[in-house]
């Protein structure tokens, strides 16, 4: 019988599986997708249960594609940063407040205060705490939902979540605990006298393991549920934003990842947890564990390209490969229109939830086409603004691995290219986005690979883009323009969210 990994993430609007050979070679994938609940204004929420429900269609159908076989190792990946409280029966108290989520910005200022300040702060976890993170969200139920906080004796990340369904076991691993804010990065283990400085109990934090590390197995209850044998092994896995970079091949120093999903996310394995000057970007335990993860995180990537689609065609609205030919008939710097990507607030390069997105330059000359290319060319200067973060930390740009919806777009691409200066290739696992880590990470838990190095070869490249010199020079001139658009509106997008408050 054909051996096999099965990689599990759940996504923001949708849970992935996938079945992979133990060489790396995808054998079935499916998707289940689910809503998105947005009860106020910044306010993003999911119930738990949508999570599971997905992950046993996906996971059924994954199976029944793949025909008969034995599954060696289960791994998990999911969003990051979310929060799911649950009482002693490890029942859901409330709906999971999600990633991008923005109405902890007083608890995480008052963390910050407690920490004693963001040098201590920085001190304690090598990472600011950001509104969305986890540990604000714990202070913002503790602050405003008394009684529900009172009765919660643990939280999990989503991914975790459906660990405990699977097996009964409560856990989490080191990459989806460095997104909660509480964890100390540098020395892998829970922030512990930060958590008590900010008032929590130590108990709330559920036990850490290293990613690869067999922290459960399925349970009788859990085959029920999922058509899996009972017993099998089920990896630490990883959060989403940190286990796409193994799941495209990055391990090896200066090859980046770019991510263009709901979010964009720019990143890089490190051999050493860097210092992280004022917290602007992230530093994360990766899911190797002799290796660290560093990343910028950008609010607004494909969720841009939705928002101008929803927008643009409210009506019959084509498909996204129609709507990105027609970018590609503005030429380089869409003749001078810039899309400043900040729909959403804004995480990395400013952490801002404040931030608002703008179109500047826009004349009657401009068409649909241009609106669309600044709009691609927003997300894409959006990277490089944050890899001028990383480049003082010794982080270059040799190779770029993209990966997320936005990666199947050849003009996307080349944008990035012809920013950064050097290749930007997609990999077989990139194309099936965290689910492929997770797989790759349960390989590791059970030795079917020694070490991330091996697994991560397994990403073999599919596609190739060159940068190209006078296009590259154009694209240049307009990121320096775009870098000077924040600074300038900041003020203006404090007076606005201040008015769309008292609305």
């Amino acid at each position: 019988m054909t051996q096999a990994l099965l990689g599990i993430d759940i996504g923001t609007s949708g849970c992935k599986a996938l079945v992979l050979k133990l060489d790396g070679t995808p054998i079935a994938s499916a998707t289940a997708t689910y809503p998105l609940d947005r009860p106020r204004p910044g306010w993003t929420e999911q119930d738990p249960a949508l999570w599971v429900d997905g992950a046993r269609k996906a996971v059924a159908e994954a199976l029944a594609a793949a025909g008969p076989l034995e599954i060696l190792c289960i791994g998990l990946s999911g969003q990051m940063h979310g929060l799911v409280a649950l009482d002693a029966g490890h029942k859901v108290l409330r709906p999971a407040i999600l990633w991008n989520d923005q109405r902890n910005g007083a608890q995480c200022a008052t963390i910050t205060e407690r920490a004693g300040g963001l040098e201590a702060l920085l001190g304690a976890t090598n990472n600011r705490m950001l509104i969305g993170y986890t540990g604000g969200k714990i202070l913002w139920m503790r602050q405003n939902e008394p009684e529900l906080f009172a009765r919660m004796t643990c939280f999990l990340n989503p991914k975790d979540y459906l660990r405990l369904v699977l097996s009964g076991e409560v856990a989490t691993e080191v990459s989806d605990a460095s997104g909660t804010g509480l964890f100390d990065t540098r020395r892998r283990i829970w922030a512990r006298e930060l958590t008590e400085r900010i008032g929590l109990d130590p108990a709330l934090l559920p036990p850490c393991f290293e990613s690869s590390t067999i922290s459960a197995r399925v349970s009788a209850t859990g085959a029920g549920l999922f058509g899996l044998p009972e017993g099998t092994p089920i990896a630490g896995g990883g959060g989403d934003s940190v286990i796409q970079t193994i799941g495209s091949g990055v391990i090896a120093p200066g090859e980046l990842q770019t991510t263009i999903g709901t979010a964009g996310i720019l990143a890089a394995a490190l051999d050493a947890p860097v210092d992280n000057p004022d917290g602007r970007l992230q530093v994360f335990c990766n899911v190797a564990p002799d290796k660290w993860h560093c990343m910028g995180v950008s609010l607004n990537a494909g969720g841009a390209m939705s928002w101008l689609r929803d927008t643009l065609w409210a009506d019959g609205a084509p498909d996204y490969e129609r709507i990105v030919a027609e970018a590609a008939a503005s030429p380089a710097g869409a003749r001078g229109l810039l899309f400043l990507p900040y729909l959403y607030g804004e995480r990395c390069p400013h952490p801002d939830p404040a931030a608002r997105a703008a179109f500047v330059g826009l004349t009657a000359r401009h068409g649909r086409a241009d609106m669309i290319r600044s709009v691609m060319e927003g997300v894409a200067f959006a990277f490089a603004d944050m890899h001028r973060l990383m480049e003082p930390l010794g982080i270059p740009a040799r190779l770029v691995k993209a990966s997320g919806g936005g990666a199947r777009a050849p003009l996307w691409r080349q944008m990035q290219a012809d920013l950064f200066g050097c290749d930007v290739v997609t990999t077989q696992g990139a194309a099936e986005g965290a689910a492929y880590g997770a797989a790759l990470v349960a390989g590791l838990g059970v030795g079917v690979w020694p070490d991330a190095d091996k697994a991560a070869a397994a990403c073999r490249p599919l596609t190739r883009e060159h940068p190209d010199g006078p296009t590259g020079e154009r694209m240049q001139a307009m990121l320096e323009l775009y870098r000077g658009l924040y600074p300038a509106l900041s003020r203006s997008f404090d007076a606005l969210a201040a008015m769309d408050m008292q609305a």
